[in-house]
């Protein structure tokens, strides 16, 4: 997949703009006022629709082209279980086992495949499904294809990491992983179509699919007979999965592409259009694509919006997007033999003032500013703007300011000894971050070198890991595994519908790549989902109190908030992106036979 040319013009813009830091502009500021001349004009998000309006007549059937924007091949594992990254996660909107929907603020609907009813004061959920409902291979769906989930994450081959804190809050799920027991004894299965489980404790996150609670379905009688270590690479779930979704697995290239057929069987009734195709494509090419008529849509557009908002084939809706990208310093291990994380007081970046700085020296409006024309912004929390009732627009985070960034490294014993405009370590020792990061859109590699340049301008000496972007796969690799050759690593999160931070920063967490831990963390993460969170003041404030601590530490500290832009064609009808009442996929239709151009 080859970049466009233009994208070497991004590179020298970012070269305009670090000589600017560094030699005409002493005081890392810009005589404009930060923003350059030739930026583009920002864009006010809250503008973009959330529905196409399309009143033409719809043919019968067809093929929606989806536009997957991924910079490297997808992993293509079709379990939700076992899925850990965000591309094969969209893949499989088309084939979803999905329980619950969700209604406002994100809380579990009764409109799904699922309802929950929670017996707060016996810690105990009764999860009831739809009658009557079939797999894409004709088989009855049931209630052990909900509990087999349990049985898969909780086993002891588990080669997944959703193996957590919050699963953990199953009765008897510790003991089974153990292997003390045969089965989770929290699980008790009334009937076909209900069961009852019982937590450790239950608290508000219940109603997001929180504390324990799993949200999707696996078929058992397709997967009971292959070993639980062997699913991950199994073909069962990489190219003939079986779903409960509105479309079924056709044909799957690996990394490549992932042909639908609409499922016969769906139970909110049969697909109107035939198939979906959902092509892997770069950032780079993707406006050019659009433009052409290639695709019908595609989510999480990322690249240049303003080569798109004129054309006039598409209708660009947009929202606030449930993610954040941040940056996180590896500051110790997981056990996997106890499942916890291991904070080291030795590792290079375990210093406070060291993290803050660090922050303080990278300038994310310019960044946001003149790349992302306010399409993305300076995120002040780690809880996104989205979660309304508990995001603290209060909060300032970490706004650029290279003095504060000096002064707190000069203050913490980082000294220039030899005088070459680098700092050494507090021992006097030479210094060098490794940083590792992964490409995101053709603009990545650019904004990288603006930061390594804004890091360098306080006298820290960042270099890039293996001296590039690492490739997607291998860059989680290397993360999860604590590769020791990482201080410091650049990601982004989506966070699902539950706003609860445990599953990402508890100290049995596999998500908290930073590995931080600390009974001051622990105490802030039990409180949000304590019984005494049912409070909606107390939950909000143990929210902000959780907030303010992240920032004091800056284990990880967040970069910004994107408008997740998704660019539809004019053939597609009913297409609806809501959160809370989003198009159905059985109802879309197509109103010709190709996508417009």
């Amino acid at each position: 997949m080859k970049k466009k040319n233009w994208s070497l013009l991004a590179m020298l813009l970012v070269l305009v703009l670090v000589l600017a830091a560094c030699g005409g502009d002493k005081d890392g500021k810009k005589a404009s006022g930060g923003v350059d001349k030739d930026a583009p004009e920002k864009v006010d998000a809250s503008k973009f629709p959330l529905v196409v309006d399309n009143k033409d007549e719809a043919i019968k059937g067809g093929t929606l082209q989806v536009g997957l924007i991924v910079e490297t091949p997808f992993k293509g594992i079709f379990l939700a279980e076992l899925a850990d990254d965000a591309y094969d996660s969209d893949i499989m909107e088309y084939a979803s086992n999905t329980l619950f929907e969700t209604k406002e603020d994100f809380l579990l609907s009764d409109e799904g495949l699922a309802s929950l009813k929670v017996k707060a004061d016996e810690k105990k959920a009764i999860v009831t499904i739809r009658k009557n409902v079939k797999w894409s291979d004709g088989k009855p769906f049931t209630i052990d294809d909900v509990i087999f989930p349990y049985e898969i994450i909780g086993h002891k081959d588990y080669t997944g990491i959703r193996y957590d804190g919050d699963f953990k809050n199953i009765v008897g799920a510790t003991e089974y992983h153990a292997g003390k027991a045969k089965t989770i004894s929290g699980l008790k299965k009334i009937d076909d179509y209900n069961l009852e489980i019982s937590f450790k404790k239950l608290s508000p996150a219940i109603y997001n699919g929180g504390d324990g609670l799993w949200s999707s379905a696996a078929p058992k009688h397709y997967l009971k007979d292959v070993a639980i270590k062997d699913l991950v690479k199994s073909n069962k779930i990489r190219k003939t999965p079986v779903t409960l979704g509105a479309f079924k697995y056709d044909k799957i290239v690996n990394g490549e592409s992932v042909q639908f057929s609409a499922n016969e069987f769906y139970w909110r009734g049969k697909p109107k259009i035939d198939n979906v195709k959902v092509t892997a494509v770069p950032s780079s090419q993707i406006s050019e694509a659009l433009k052409a008529g290639k695709y019908d849509l595609t989510t999480k557009f990322r690249g240049d919006y303003a080569s798109i908002k004129d054309l006039k084939n598409l209708t660009v809706l947009g929202r606030p997007e449930l993610s954040y990208d941040y940056v996180g310093f590896k500051l110790g291990k997981f056990n996997k033999i106890t499942g916890e994380n291991e904070t080291d007081p030795n590792t290079k970046m375990n210093d406070v003032s060291l993290r803050q700085a660090f922050a303080y020296a990278m300038d994310i409006e310019q960044v946001t500013d003149e790349y992302y024309a306010g399409l993305k912004t300076r995120s002040n929390s780690l809880i996104p703007p989205a979660f309304s009732a508990f995001y603290d627009d209060t909060l300032e985070g970490f706004k650029y300011d290279p003095d504060k960034a000096n002064k707190l490294l000069d203050d913490a014993g980082y000294k220039d000894v030899d005088g070459d405009g680098i700092r050494e370590d507090k021992n006097g020792k030479k210094l060098e971050i490794k940083l590792a990061t992964k490409p995101v859109d053709e603009n990545t590699e650019a904004i990288m070198q603006f930061y390594l340049q804004n890091w360098k301008a306080v006298g820290l000496n960042v270099v890039l890991t293996t001296g590039r972007l690492i490739e997607l796969n291998s860059f989680y690799d290397k993360v999860k595994a604590d590769d020791k050759n990482i201080d410091v690593f650049i990601g982004a999160w989506q966070t699902g519908t539950n706003p609860s931070p445990s599953g990402l920063y508890a100290h049995d967490a596999e998500y908290n790549f930073s590995r931080f831990t600390s009974p001051e963390l622990d105490k802030l993460l039990s409180d949000i989902d304590s019984k005494k969170a049912i409070n909606p003041e107390f939950r909000s404030k143990a929210f902000r109190d959780w907030q303010v601590y992240m920032a004091e530490q800056a284990p990880v500290f967040p970069i910004s908030y994107s408008t997740e832009l998704i660019p539809v064609n004019k053939r597609v009808k009913n297409y609806n992106v809501n959160y809370v009442n989003g198009s159905k996929l059985n109802e879309i239709e197509l109103t010709a036979d190709a996508p417009i151009k």
